[in-house]
């Protein structure tokens, strides 16, 4: 799990942008993984990294937050923060007016309409704390890492030219 996770960071300390660019990237595929819009992370991502003037690259790299491992608890937490913003109590997981939700159904037979209020909405409300908190918190670690990495390169790269010179070649 940590070498994946320096893997990563390895992959956007190289990308060829701004820290700023790499940064609002990351930050911009991060919030995006946290909306329920499954199969669309992706292009939601780098849409907003177009629009934040981020690495698009950098963008589809940090929807990888999203993965099978952390869905679990990227869309419980959206689902009960989302019914706390809205007033609901205590997520009435299944249930709609009373009556159970067959959500599989409902996907099956792709009745979007009425998966709208009972799990969409709620969803998209509750992912937008998060999704924020963790964008930002993503860009700061992204921006000050990018450049600390490239600082310490430029250094190693000063320090093998000199040894070259010093040695004649």
């Amino acid at each position: 799990m940590t070498r994946n996770l320096r893997y990563y960071g390895l992959r956007a300390a190289r990308i060829s942008a701004s820290p700023h660019g790499v940064a609002s990237g990351i930050a911009a595929g991060v919030m995006i993984g946290w909306t329920p819009f499954l199969g669309f992370h992706i292009p939601l991502a780098i849409a907003l990294a177009f629009l934040l003037r981020g690495s698009l690259v950098a963008a589809a790299l940090g929807t990888l937050v999203a993965n099978p491992l952390t869905f679990p608890l990227i869309w419980s937490a959206s689902w009960e923060i989302g019914h706390f913003m809205l007033g609901h109590p205590g997520g009435a997981a299944g249930q709609v007016a009373g009556k159970q939700l067959d959500l599989a159904e409902l996907v099956r037979t792709l009745r979007f309409a009425e998966l709208w209020q009972p799990v969409l909405k709620p969803m998209l409300i509750g992912c937008l704390p998060p999704a924020i908190f963790c964008g930002v918190v993503v860009y700061a670690a992204t921006y000050m890492g990018v450049k600390r990495f490239r600082a310490r390169r430029r250094e190693r790269m000063a320090a093998r030219l000199h040894a070259m010179v010093k040695s004649g070649i």
